[in-house]
């Protein structure tokens, strides 16, 4: 009689030692951003931060999670896998900013349906880049392989962002009244939103691929939909400590229409011009290749301006100036007028 199969966790599609492999190839990235509130190494059931509160009266700590959607599948289709971790702290991060929120720390949970010590690792630097970039400590995460349930080469990348703000110094928005000045700043692109849309567009309907040169955009189709998310923690950093900033929002999923209302208070609009900045030619190629109306594009993207501010008339230019000299590009995109909701002319 033949003898029956032993089974092991490995055969059934888990391989452990894979994973070990992982975690010491990613140790160097994340420690590039620890700083002296880390107490403990990357291992651990659970990671260290010490809180420090100097100057601040009553801390008040700010959570954000957010993934990096459909944009995996156009690193899937490049095999690049460097970026989307940046991407993944933007969104979390940039969230955690708008409610005027130091970044503290950062945790992210990367799950494959077949770990690849290597492409794990690259994933994670990217993530590391991104905690630098932001100011803030990756401590922990998860890595997790699940055969039978994802495809072998394919993964799902969240993150889960934390910082600190002084109770009486919150953004929340209520501050926001008529004759305020809106600032746009400027994005880097598409960021990691509305990639439902454009993969759609670009590899079904006009069937390109991520290898061809697109002469609008100066590069591959590929780069250009990869290029990471902005992440405005120095720019943000640089205007709150000089001004009163009363709203803050993270042109998201959601767009312009969505994102805009969830700082205004009520008998609130924001008049939006849209003439004030000049659109970048990955979304003017969007549009006139998608045959898409203006409202759908401000509903689904950034259309370049990733993060706005709310700020007093008098404040405006010096906002300006400070984020310039923060490396950002900005302009006066609009006010606050009486009404309600969001008007884009």
């Amino acid at each position: 009689m033949k003898s029956e199969e032993k089974l092991t966790y490995k055969s059934a599609g888990v391989d452990t030692k894979e994973g070990e492999k992982a975690v010491e190839l990613m140790k160097p990235y994340v420690k590039k951003t620890f700083d002296e509130n880390v107490l403990a190494g990357i291992g651990s059931f659970g990671g260290f931060y010490k809180l420090a509160l100097d100057g601040i009266k009553e801390p008040v700590l700010v959570s954000g999670t957010d993934g990096v959607g459909t944009k995996l599948k156009v690193a899937f289709l490049t095999d690049k896998h460097d970026t989307v971790g940046i991407d993944c702290v933007a969104m979390c991060v940039n969230d955690v900013l708008c409610q005027g929120a130091k970044p503290l720390f950062f945790l992210d949970s990367i799950a494959t349906g077949k770990l690849e010590a290597e492409n794990i690792a690259t994933i994670v630097k990217g993530v590391a880049e991104g905690c630098v970039i932001a100011k803030c400590a990756l401590i922990g995460g998860e890595t997790a392989e699940h055969p039978g349930m994802m495809p072998e080469d394919e993964y799902d990348i969240a993150g889960f962002a934390v910082g600190i703000a002084d109770r009486e110094k919150i953004i929340t928005g209520e501050k926001i009244k008529e004759g305020d000045k809106i600032i746009g700043i400027s994005s880097s692109g598409l960021h990691s939103n509305g990639f439902s849309l454009v993969r759609k567009l670009f590899f079904e309907k006009l069937k390109l691929d991520v290898k061809d040169y697109i002469e609008e955009f100066q590069t591959r189709l590929g780069d250009a939909l990869l290029k990471p998310t902005k992440i405005y923690t120095a720019a943000c950093g640089a205007v709150l400590a000089k001004y009163d900033i009363k709203g803050i929002v993270h042109i998201t999923g959601g767009g312009f229409y969505e994102n805009i209302p969830r700082v205004l208070p009520d008998g609130i609009c924001a008049r939006i011009d849209a003439s004030s900045w000049e659109r970048p030619e990955i979304f003017k190629y969007i549009m006139k290749h998608g045959n898409i109306e203006e409202a759908e594009m401000y509903k689904t993207f950034n259309m370049g301006i990733g993060m706005m501010m709310f700020a007093a008339a008098a404040d405006a230019c010096g906002v300006i100036e400070t984020l310039k000299q923060a490396g950002e590009t900005s302009y006066v995109i609009g006010e606050a007028v009486k009404g309600e909701g969001v008007a884009i002319s």
